[in-house]
């Protein structure tokens, strides 16, 4: 028994997967295209959305959408871990933060179409995210975790968020506090497993 965690390379799920990798959890992967997830009836009685990730706890039945609410699952699952600090406000700050509002905007600007489409759409979600990752940057200034003075969940949803803002112009890594939080994340056993198994490329810094 353990864990089994639907995800797709590059995906929401590279969070939850790091996660689960990070703190040693006994869990089994299974890859499932777009297509698939939108279109296999037993993909969506687990996720109606038919989207990544979704997270089945083999222990308790439960079964888990949403990168963020895996993420806090996880951390009271596994409280030795410290995925989740002792102190949450912060930490509840920031996931609701990253999956409110820097996860919906890079969809945004990944695919405008599922908003009406058109290049005004694209533009206003990359100005969005640029403050996004501004309002980030500055956060970090002089500590190396978002959440507490450990790396928590919430340094491997920002991570995931950082990677997609690779595309904007300027990069969300540019930023040099946003850079430097991505490396310490690099060096963290659980993200090399996760981009190892997803098969991602290191990126070159």
């Amino acid at each position: 028994m353990g864990f089994v965690l639907y995800w797709r390379p590059g995906a929401a799920s590279m969070a939850p997967h790091a996660a689960l990798a990070e703190i040693g959890a006994d869990y089994r992967l299974v890859e499932i295209s777009r297509e698939e997830a939108q279109t296999d009836p037993g993909y969506r009685a687990l996720n109606p959305l038919g989207v990544v990730p979704t997270l089945v706890d083999e222990d308790s039945g439960r079964v888990l959408p949403e990168a963020a609410a895996i993420l806090l699952h996880l951390g009271d699952r596994f409280p030795e871990s410290q995925l989740a600090p002792a102190d949450r406000a912060d930490y509840y700050r920031w996931l609701a933060f990253l999956t409110n509002t820097v996860q919906t905007t890079m969809l945004r600007f990944f695919y405008p179409e599922r908003y009406g489409g058109g290049d005004a759409v694209e533009a206003a979600a990359a100005r969005d995210a640029q403050e996004a990752f501004d309002i980030l940057d500055r956060a970090l200034e002089g500590r190396t975790w978002l959440a507490a003075e450990h790396r928590t969940g919430a340094d491997l949803f920002l991570f995931m968020v950082t990677r997609w803002g690779r595309r904007l112009e300027p990069a969300a890594w540019d930023r040099p506090n946003l850079r430097r939080h991505f490396l310490a994340a690099l060096e963290l056993p659980g993200v090399r497993r996760m981009l190892d198994e997803q098969g991602l490329e290191v990126p070159a810094l």
